[in-house]
């Protein structure tokens, strides 16, 4: 089977065929940036960075764009809010994704733009559009005039046209020739800042700077655009129509992630339900968040609860419990044993991390049953069928990414610890269990998990 993956332009899931044999070229609408980062945000980014990273295994050169918006109508509300400049809030909150990205594990993004730094680029697509018919200027502002794109807009998010609210996005709709059209450009305005244009100063419209930064890197014609659901409409709706409406083929597939809710509501900072990265790391580790943001299939929702997430964490465990006890009698691991067929034919299904996932889980009973027997040969290759797996998913507990802070204290760690645990088994061993149960419990409020064994007690320190 090769990839296949939902497109959310035809509905419908089609065989993944890129522009160029062998690369693969991906934009992903990464942050607006007027404020820290929710799991909502980054479930985007880790549900894309398991497709790269499947592209990636599968054999393609991934070329892959995250854009930062460092300039919008929010971040400027934000900045009169706290009266500092919009730089400081943009750069504050942006420094904040990057270490939630790098938290939960996502690859860096090959380039990492700014809409700032691609003005530029804006006013020679809004130049395109105006020579075309497609736009105009109008009281300082350039807008995208949709009556000139009618036949196609709305075709992504299966609309009609006359059925469309005014877009809203100005404070005066008058100078627009339809309420309909969306600014591209914003004339500018007392405390705001400006950039110049041959149609006068202002600041870009939200969605022409992904146009512009996507076609800059990936080129007029690419072969997948993700973000959340929440961005079909308008913001990929208009993506779409000003880059086509310019000339330029623009992305091939359209991907979108579910959003993460808290009952029936999106998860979103200004209904104050939001659950920060920086504290959900505190409820578990960010292995275990990673686990849980990827274990459901992307296009489905997430109904956040704490047992939902404990649950996670839980399986995460057991998973970890056995690459330790194998990686305890199995040293060297074989990184190009094949995975199994049953995972990637999984991942080649509309990436499906679910059905992924109960792969990695069975082949873990497996390998618990091959420890329990000392069937060595066995525990190699399901260790390394098991290692492999949670490559691609970004879930390997042996990857530097996940080593837990602090490993190089482990000697003395370890040396302490094997200290209290001589106690502990003096202890059992005279029968006064409730010593050596308190030996226990101190450990683990320490953070050290131990477990009895045929073999003896063995620790693991948690993060």
């Amino acid at each position: 089977m090769s990839l296949r993956l939902y497109d959310t332009a035809t509905r419908d899931i089609r065989a993944f065929v890129p522009l160029e044999a062998g690369r693969a070229s991906i934009y992903l609408c990464g942050a607006t940036v007027q404020a820290p980062p929710h799991i909502g945000h980054i479930r985007s980014g880790v549900n894309f960075d398991v497709l790269r990273r499947w592209l990636m295994r599968s054999g393609y050169d991934v070329l892959f764009c995250r854009n930062v918006t460092d300039i919008d109508d929010k971040i400027i509300r934000v900045s009169a809010e706290e009266r500092v400049p919009w730089f400081v809030v943009a750069e504050r909150n942006q420094r904040a994704f990057t270490w939630a990205y790098d938290t939960l594990g996502c690859l860096p993004p090959t380039v990492e733009p700014r809409a700032t730094g691609h003005v530029p680029e804006m006013i020679e697509l809004m130049r395109r559009l105006i020579d075309r018919g497609h736009a105009y200027a109008s009281g300082g502002d350039v807008y995208f005039d949709v009556r000139s794109w009618e036949d196609e807009y709305g075709k992504l998010s299966n609309q009609k046209l006359d059925n469309m609210r005014a877009a809203g996005d100005t404070d005066d709709e008058s100078c627009k020739r339809d309420p309909r059209d969306f600014a591209l450009w914003k004339g500018e305005k007392p405390g705001e800042p400006t950039w110049p244009t041959p149609w006068g100063p202002g600041r870009p419209g939200w969605h022409l700077e992904c146009s512009a930064m996507a076609t800059k890197y990936l080129g007029p014609t690419f072969d997948i655009h993700g973000g959340g659901l929440d961005l079909i409409f308008p913001h990929h709706e208009n993506e779409i129509a000003q880059s086509q409406a310019a000339g330029d083929g623009f992305a091939r597939y359209w991907m979108h992630n579910g959003l993460v809710k808290i009952g029936a509501e999106k998860m979103a900072k200004s209904r104050g339900n939001s659950l920060l990265v920086p504290d959900m790391v505190q409820k578990v580790r960010p292995v275990e968040l990673r686990y849980y943001l990827a274990a459901p299939h992307y296009r489905s929702s997430i109904d956040y609860s704490e047992e939902a997430l404990r649950e996670a964490a839980t399986a995460y465990q057991r998973i970890e419990g056995f690459v330790t006890r194998a990686a305890e009698v199995i040293h060297d691991v074989d990184a190009d044993a094949p995975l199994p067929q049953a995972f990637a034919d999984a991942l080649d299904d509309d990436l499906g991390t679910p059905q992924a996932l109960a792969v990695v889980h069975e082949v873990v009973r497996e390998g618990n049953v091959a420890l329990s027997k000392g069937d060595k040969e066995a525990v190699a290759r399901l260790l390394a069928e098991t290692q492999n797996m949670l490559d691609v998913l970004g879930l390997d507990p042996r990857s530097p990414q996940w080593r837990t802070a602090g490993s190089d204290l482990k000697p003395v760690v370890d040396a302490l610890v094997v200290v209290a645990l001589e106690q502990r088994k003096a202890a059992r061993a005279r029968k006064d269990y409730a010593a050596a149960d308190a030996i226990r419990d101190q450990l683990a409020e320490a953070g050290v998990t131990v477990e009895d064994t045929p073999h003896g007690a063995r620790w693991e320190l948690r993060g």
